[in-house]
């Protein structure tokens, strides 16, 4: 196939995995909003209550206050901790350290019979708050590691697991998230011992987002942590992790 009509393809491809994700983006953010309508809309009655024979009230403008409140909202980021295992910032995954990707011939692309593509995720990805059905780091079976390299040394304090909500999984399930899982800090600059910070169970009918302050202290500042995925909650070929975080105070750069 000559190459232009390979990139055009990988293109189009792309197009149509993007605008599915936007779509399956917007359906999960309707719930949020419903939520929320129904939240302030209690708030607004309690408010007219309190006015009635007082000032006029302005409709318009309350409404324009509450679609602001709703915005504002879910543009924020409902953790509100600094992550210092976010990629833009300058963290990584070490490869060498990490298990190996779930390999998967659905994820290819065919031409006349002929695999060209694959779009498997790599391991950092989780590293990155783009969250989307599918986009995810899929390891085999229910065990796996990533080995991360912080942004910055820190003293952890925290971490958080983030997995899209059964809701808006093309399959209906979420049995491939993660269950079970440990933290490690990684002593001496990535190469030293494994010091245990916590073993946590991540609920599926909770939350997409759950946050886990940590067990156990470590006596130095950290620039690795190991991610250890224990269980999961019954898919029985692979695993599949969607955005981990680190939280904790800053120390000095490595």
């Amino acid at each position: 196939m000559p190459k232009e009509h390979l990139e055009l393809l990988k293109k189009e491809s792309q197009t149509l995995e993007n605008n599915f994700r936007e779509i399956l983006f917007l359906i999960e953010q309707i719930d949020v909003l419903k939520a929320l309508l129904r939240d302030t809309r209690d708030g607004l009655h309690n408010y007219s209550g309190d006015t009635d024979g007082g000032e006029d009230r302005n409709p318009m403008g309350e409404m324009s206050n509450l679609v602001n409140s709703i915005l504002k909202k879910l543009r924020e980021d409902q953790v509100q901790m600094a992550d210092y295992a976010l990629k833009s910032a300058g963290a990584s995954v070490i490869e060498a350290g990490t298990s190996e990707s779930y390999k998967n011939n659905k994820a290819k692309l065919y031409w006349h019979g002929i695999g060209f593509l694959t779009y498997e995720m790599p391991p950092d990805v989780i590293l990155q708050p783009d969250v989307h059905p599918g986009k995810c780091w899929a390891f085999p079976g229910s065990q796996g590691h990533a080995l991360i390299q912080l942004a910055r040394k820190i003293t952890p304090t925290a971490v958080t697991m983030e997995h899209i909500s059964q809701k808006v999984s093309p399959s209906g399930n979420i049995s491939s998230a993660p269950k079970e899982f440990s933290v490690y800090g990684i002593l001496k600059h990535c190469e030293g011992e494994e010091v245990l910070l916590g073993r946590f169970v991540y609920n599926k009918t909770g939350t997409t987002i759950q946050t886990f302050k940590l067990q156990h202290e470590v006596s130095e500042p950290l620039l690795c942590v190991k991610l250890k995925i224990l269980s999961n909650w019954g898919h029985p070929k692979y695993t599949c992790l969607y955005r981990f975080r680190v939280h904790g105070t800053p120390g000095e750069y490595p």
